[in-house]
């Protein structure tokens, strides 16, 4: 929620690129709001939105609105103030310096609400000279945290083409930014052959091969003007570049590129090629989520196997996940076979439907209609947002007959 800053206009100095309020303040008493008015006039910062209200009504609005680049919120008779903290930091975007208010003075408290990621917490009544002190640091980009907070990086690889991964990242990130007020980016890494910006109806540009060959220019200007924007919340990175040309991707570059993307967007998901992956292993051993995406065939069983070996068991900060995608497909092993070629059983699975394949031909807005894929694709939407995951196994038992 609270990563460090890049570079920002000064207090008060709103530029085309950045038309976010510098501020927004959720509070609930009057002498509260006044203290905070007098800390951003002495400051000279006249584009701040006041809301009556607390951390509630912060959730409320954040999950509709662009974030600010300071949020106050006041945390006042909240009985799990830390939660609700984790709940706003859902909602907003990594950027995002966040002061609370609140009236206990319990030290506890404050070091419950500094390890979830926020800058600073006062209790009442407030202080104008600390408050404007902890204000500038904020807009100024010049913030020394100890609790920051990035977006979630989530790999998308397809094992074999066909294998519908681009369907299922597309649809993922879909769902979490227009069902759960996420703000999302797809950067697909197949700049000659990607199917992202197709699936999404969008235009690719060249910025991607731009920051990728020079990632030391990409900043704010930047992906402002290169990103394509396919709804409110959700972004696209993609190109389509010549058939003709060789165009190397670096690792240096693509790690360079996603450092700055999750410092803006709350997910940022990779549809990873499995031809390029051996030469970016550094990107893909990242703090992540991996989604092996395959179907039921030998083949598919077989390089399930060697990838999981390649990259180990799940740790904390790095979870593989195996979604098979056409399960009972003609060309399929029945699933038995296949867990006994893997080993283990699949952590999600698709069922091989007709409505499916339909669907998937026919853009993003039929595949959200699509109730077989929905379902499917349930527990994966819940395991990214954090949502408790419940048994599954009816389908698991209707394939094993």
């Amino acid at each position: 929620m609270n990563d460090q800053l890049s570079t920002l206009s000064p207090p008060g100095h709103t530029t085309a690129q950045d038309a976010r309020p510098a501020a927004m303040v959720f509070v609930r008493d009057r002498d509260s709001e006044g203290v905070i008015r007098q800390s951003f006039a002495g400051l000279g910062v006249a584009n701040v939105e006041f809301f009556t209200g607390g951390i509630d009504a912060a959730i409320t609005t954040l999950a509709q609105r662009p974030s600010p680049r300071l949020l106050i919120t006041d945390v006042s008779g909240v009985s799990d103030p830390a939660s609700r903290i984790n709940t706003l930091a859902d909602v907003c975007e990594p950027g995002v310096g966040v002061v609370v208010i609140g009236d206990n003075n319990d030290i506890r408290l404050y070091r419950n609400l500094k390890d979830a990621g926020i800058v600073e917490y006062f209790f009442k009544p407030l202080v104008v000279n600390l408050l404007t002190q902890t204000f500038n640091t904020i807009l100024t980009g010049n913030v020394q945290q100890r609790g920051t907070r990035t977006g979630k990086l989530v790999f998308v690889m397809g094992l074999h083409g066909g294998d519908g991964a681009t369907t299922i990242a597309i649809n993922t990130a879909w769902h979490l930014a227009q069902n759960g007020q996420r703000r999302v980016l797809v950067f697909d890494l197949d700049l000659q052959f990607g199917d992202a910006a197709l699936q999404l109806d969008a235009t690719p540009s060249h910025a991607l091969r731009e920051a990728l060959e020079h990632p030391d220019r990409v900043d704010d200007l930047f992906l402002q003007r290169g990103v394509t924007h396919v709804t409110e919340r959700l972004d696209l990175l993609a190109a389509l570049e010549n058939l003709g040309e060789d165009i190397p991707v670096n690792e240096d570059a693509v790690l360079a590129l996603l450092g700055n993307l999750l410092q803006r967007y709350r997910f940022v998901f990779v549809d990873m090629p499995a031809a390029l992956a051996p030469s970016l292993m550094r990107v893909l051993t990242l703090p992540s989520t991996l989604l092996l995406v395959s179907t039921g065939s030998l083949a598919s069983a077989r390089d399930v196997v060697r990838w999981r070996q390649q990259f180990g068991p799940n740790t904390p900060e790095r979870v593989t996940l195996h979604v098979m995608n056409k399960a009972g497909a003609l060309s399929s092993l029945s699933v038995p076979d296949f867990i006994r070629a893997v080993g283990s059983p699949p952590d999600i699975i698709i069922p091989h439907d007709r409505e499916i394949a339909i669907a998937s031909k026919l853009g993003i807005g039929a595949v959200q209609k699509c109730a077989p894929l929905q379902r499917g694709l349930t527990p994966l939407y819940r395991n990214l947002a954090g949502e408790g995951v419940p048994p599954r196994h009816s389908l698991l038992k209707r394939l094993l007959g």
